[in-house]
């Protein structure tokens, strides 16, 4: 990837359409972007933006993402170099595949991420697969995949409220992996969901055996519908923002053996 991949915006843009799948970042609420680093939105990074312009990345894609993100902080009139914080949800190479690279373009900001999962992320390897499931066991017999590992700077907890345009709550919901969170954005109502539960479509569960404990998965998640949000955010497909809130409790109610 060459610099002009990433280039310095002349200045912050204000509006995005929220209908055009194909632009490179896609209004959420004031000062919240998502960035989708595959086709159709089926992995997507997400930017808080500061009022003075500083940026905060949640997940960075896969190996292959790099480029869209830099698109994505160009499109929100966002630099490079302003980028102070990357928030990981997880350590799965769908959302750090790309976390080194935008890391070293970005200034090294601090990358911060749940403990149970920070030494994943570290070394470059994803959770164990879940033991009870067949095609998980046999997951854990191949070879796992890897991507370049980056350090962590700082270890989350359930509940803490991070500095991030006005306060980013974290959400522990382990199963995925043990150090899984979700974010809810306080001012503005955007719930980032992380991998708890995709939307590729329809509102579903993650695939189980990719998860490090799908029954956990599926506990853990029940907690979204206890949270206040009007526009759910997910990883996986695009936001809902007719009754968020609603919808999520709906499949949460009716998936809950």
């Amino acid at each position: 990837m060459t610099d002009a991949a990433w280039p310095t915006p002349p200045g912050r843009r204000g509006r995005a359409s929220v209908a055009a799948m194909s632009e490179p970042a896609v209004l959420l609420a004031p000062g919240v972007w998502r960035i989708p680093t595959v086709p159709l939105s089926l992995v997507n990074t997400f930017l808080f933006v500061e009022d003075d312009g500083r940026g905060t990345l949640v997940d960075c894609g896969t190996s292959r993402a790099p480029r869209r993100i830099a698109a994505g902080l160009a499109h929100a009139g966002v630099a490079p170099r302003d980028v102070t914080r990357i928030v990981l949800t997880h350590a799965h190479p769908d959302h750090a595949g790309g976390l080194a690279e935008v890391h070293a373009r970005t200034g090294r900001p601090d990358v911060v991420a749940h403990a149970d999962d920070a030494p994943y992320l570290r070394s470059g390897t994803a959770p164990p697969r879940d033991p009870s499931l067949p095609f998980g066991r046999l997951l854990e017999r191949l070879p796992d995949a890897t991507w370049p590992g980056c350090s962590v700077d700082a270890e989350l907890r359930d509940g803490q409220v991070l500095d991030v345009a006005g306060g980013l709550r974290v959400v522990h919901t382990p199963g995925h992996t043990p150090g899984h969170v979700s974010l809810l954005h306080e001012p503005t109502a955007v719930l980032v969901t992380g991998d708890a539960i995709f939307h590729p479509g329809r509102i579903t569960w993650p695939v189980p055996f990719f998860c490090t404990d799908f029954a956990l998965t599926k506990q853990t998640a029940h907690v979204l519908g206890e949270l206040d949000y009007t526009v759910a955010a997910f990883t996986h497909g695009p936001e809902i923002r007719d009754r968020a809130r609603e919808r999520v409790r709906a499949f949460l109610r009716a998936r809950s053996g």
